[in-house]
């Protein structure tokens, strides 16, 4: 019974460990993106219609779509 609490504290030191060593990681910049934004460039954007007469109001299209 006593090896059971022996490698339930050695499981919860290596969580701990395995948690400061992320956290120290995060707080030095490891996970930060560094190559998605010098490619961003080359993603094709969606068009935004400038004008509100090119996208119609949800009222009218369920007018539109109601049949009486």
């Amino acid at each position: 019974m006593s090896i059971i609490y022996l490698l339930l504290a050695i499981s919860i030191l290596v969580a701990l460990v395995f948690l400061i060593a992320f956290i120290i990681s995060v707080k030095k910049g490891q996970y930060d993106d560094t190559y998605t934004p010098s490619v961003r460039m080359l993603f094709e954007d969606e068009l935004v219609p400038t004008n509100v007469e090119e996208k119609p109001n949800s009222t009218e299209i369920k007018s539109s779509t109601v049949k009486n």
